[in-house]
C-alpha cells in the first residue's frame, strides 16, 4: 500500500512539473534591456591603486524570462576592469539568465598601471561592457581618470617589519612609535609635476627644511600625515590662483578621490609641527578632511613652542580641531578655519598669537558639538599646567557659528593672560547672562574689545560647501580698520578704503 502511494505521488509530481515547464523556459534576449546607468564613472584613481567598487542594475522589464547570450568587457581578458555579475566574478559571461520583471546587479572595479597606457601624468582609461551580440548588443560605458603619482611610504626590513618613528616613552619607559619614515634629502622638495600619495607619517629630519611648490597636491592615506622633527621647518609656498582649478594652490587631503568623500572628515591625521620645530611658513594652502588640520605640540612644556606664519590659507572639515596650538607662536593673515567636530581654533597653554583678517567659523553638522569655534587659554583644562599668554590679538576678523557662544576664554589666575579683539564680528549671545559678571567678557572695555560687533549674521555664501565669501549686507561689512587690514583679501581682491572683517571682502551674493 505504501509503495502504491509513493508511486502515485511521483506521478503527480511529474505531471505537475510537466504542466508548468513553460515557466522555466527562457527566451532569447531581444536587446531591450534597461540599465540604471549607461555610463559608469569610476572616479579618479592613482596608478596601481584599486578603485572603489561601483554598482549598477540591469533590468528585464518584459513579461518573459530571458537569457542574455553574452556579457563581456570589450577588451576581454586584457581589460583592467574587473566585473562581478550577480556576485560571480569574471570578465566574460555566457547565457546569463534574467527572470521576467526582474533585475541583476553588476559590480565594477579597476586597477590601472598608467605606464602601460600613457607617457603622461594622467589619462582616461575606458572600456565597454557588452550585453548580447550582433544587432541586439547594448553597451554600458566605463570611464576612469588615472593619475600618475609619487608614492611615499615606510619601508620594511628583511624580516618584514615596517619602519616606524620614535615619539618618546610612556610612564613605564616603553617606546611610543608610529608608522612612518624620515624623508631623504631628495624627497624634501615637493613639486607640482605629479601628485604625492603618502602612507604613514612623512617626517622632516632634524635641521632640515621641507618645501612644497605652488600647485603641488599631497594626498594622505588613513592615519597618515606630515611631522616636523626638532629644529626642522616646513615651507609651503602656494600662490594666488586665477581660475577655479586653483592651479597655484597647494592642497593637502585624503587619498579617497571619489565625489562621495569630498567632505568626509578625519580621512588622514594632519600636519604635526612639534615643539622643537621652527620657522614654518604656509601660504595659499588648503588643508581639508583631516583629524587635526595643524597641530602645534608642546609635549615637553617648553617656554616657546613651534613658530608659524600662515596666510591666505584654508583649513576645512577637521573631525577634531582645525588648528590646535599649544604654547605656540603664530602670525596669521587671511586665514579661514571652518567646521570642526570640536573647536575650529584652539590656542592653549599660553603662547603668542596675532590673527588679522581671519575667519574662524563652525557650523558642524555631523554630530553634536559642545565646544566653541574659538578657545583661548593659558592652561590646559583639567591639568595644573600653565604658561603665560603673552599675546592673543584678533583684529579685523570673524568668529561665528551656529552656537550662541562661539568663543571661550580660559584664564588661570596669577598667570599672564593678554588678549584683545578689535574691529571684529563675534558670536557671543549670552542668553542667560552666564558671563555677565565675568570680567574676561567685558565688552564695554575698549582695552580688550574695541570696535567689535556682536551677533550680526556674517551671511556666508554656503557654510555646508565651505564657501565663506560674505554678502554686502553682512555684519562684517566695512567694520575693519583700514590702517591695519590686509591690502588684499584671500582671493586677491583689493580691500579698499572701507575694508571688511574676515578673510574675504564682501560681494553681492543675492542671498
Amino acid at each position: 500500500m505504501k509503495k502504491q502511494l509513493l508511486t502515485g505521488l511521483i506521478l503527480i509530481l511529474i505531471i505537475g512539473l510537466s504542466s508548468c515547464r513553460n515557466d522555466f523556459e527562457f527566451a532569447q534576449s531581444s536587446g531591450n534591456l534597461g540599465f540604471s546607468q549607461d555610463t559608469i564613472f569610476l572616479d579618479t584613481i592613482f596608478s596601481n591603486i584599486g578603485s572603489s567598487t561601483r554598482t549598477f542594475k540591469v533590468y528585464n522589464r518584459s513579461d518573459d524570462d530571458i537569457v542574455i547570450p553574452r556579457v563581456a568587457l570589450s577588451r576581454g581578458n586584457d581589460s583592467r576592469y574587473r566585473l562581478a555579475v550577480d556576485g560571480v566574478p569574471g570578465q566574460i559571461f555566457e547565457n546569463v539568465e534574467l527572470l521576467a520583471n526582474d533585475s541583476l546587479y553588476v559590480f565594477v572595479e579597476t586597477t590601472v598601471d598608467i605606464d602601460d597606457f600613457s607617457s603622461g601624468n594622467e589619462f582616461l582609461y575606458e572600456d565597454v561592457i557588452e550585453f548580447d551580440i550582433g544587432a541586439n548588443q547594448q553597451n554600458v560605458q566605463l570611464i576612469t581618470l588615472v593619475k600618475d603619482a609619487i608614492f611615499l611610504f615606510p619601508e620594511r626590513d628583511a624580516t618584514g617589519i615596517e619602519e616606524t618613528l620614535l615619539l618618546g616613552t610612556d610612564d613605564e619607559n616603553n617606546e611610543i612609535r608610529i608608522s612612518g619614515f624620515f624623508l631623504d634629502d631628495d624627497q624634501l622638495n615637493f613639486t607640482n609635476e605629479k601628485p604625492y600619495v603618502i602612507y604613514g607619517f612623512a617626517a622632516v629630519p632634524p635641521d632640515k627644511t621641507m618645501t612644497v611648490e605652488a600647485g603641488a597636491r599631497l594626498f594622505f592615506h588613513n592615519q597618515s600625515g606630515i611631522i616636523a622633527a626638532n629644529e626642522s621647518s616646513v615651507k609651503i609656498n602656494g600662490a594666488l590662483s586665477t581660475t577655479e582649478a586653483m592651479e597655484n594652490e597647494v592642497i593637502f587631503e585624503g587619498d579617497r578621490l571619489e565625489p562621495s568623500f569630498e567632505n568626509v572628515t578625519g580621512q588622514w591625521f594632519g600636519i604635526w609641527l612639534t615643539d622643537g620645530s621652527k620657522n614654518h611658513e604656509i601660504s595659499y594652502t588648503t588643508i581639508k578632511n583631516a583629524s587635526i588640520g595643524i597641530i602645534m605640540d608642546n609635549q615637553n612644556q617648553v617656554a616657546d613652542g613651534a613658530t608659524l606664519k600662515i596666510d591666505n590659507s584654508k583649513i576645512f572639515n577637521s573631525s577634531n580641531v582645525g588648528l590646535l596650538a599649544t604654547t605656540a607662536n603664530i602670525t596669521a593673515e587671511n586665514l579661514i578655519i571652518h567646521n570642526a567636530g570640536q573647536s575650529a581654533l584652539v590656542a592653549r597653554l599660553g603662547g603668542t598669537y596675532a590673527f588679522n583678517n581671519c575667519t574662524i567659523s563652525n557650523y558642524w553638522n555631523k554630530g553634536f558639538r559642545q565646544d566653541p569655534a574659538l578657545f583661548v587659554s593659558n592652561t590646559i583644562p583639567n591639568t595644573e599646567l600653565t604658561e603665560p599668554l603673552t599675546q592673543f590679538s584678533f583684529t579685523n576678523g570673524i568668529v561665528y557659528g551656529d552656537r550662541n557662544i562661539e568663543f571661550i576664554l580660559g584664564a588661570f589666575d596669577g598667570v599672564d593672560f593678554n588678549y584683545s579683539f578689535e574691529n571684529s564680528l563675534l558670536r557671543f549671545n549670552d542668553l542667560f547672562d552666564d558671563f555677565a559678571q565675568n570680567a574676561l567678557y567685558d565688552f564695554n572695555n575698549p582695552a580688550i574689545f574695541s570696535q567689535v560687533i556682536l551677533n550680526q549674521e556674517p551671511l556666508f555664501e554656503d557654510v555646508a560647501r565651505n564657501l565663506l565669501r560674505i554678502d554686502d549686507e553682512s555684519g562684517a561689512n566695512a567694520i575693519a580698520n583700514s590702517s591695519t587690514a590686509t591690502t588684499i583679501d584671500i582671493s586677491g581682491a583689493l580691500r579698499g578704503d572701507e575694508p571688511d572683517a574676515g578673510a574675504f571682502e564682501s560681494v553681492d551674493l543675492e542671498l
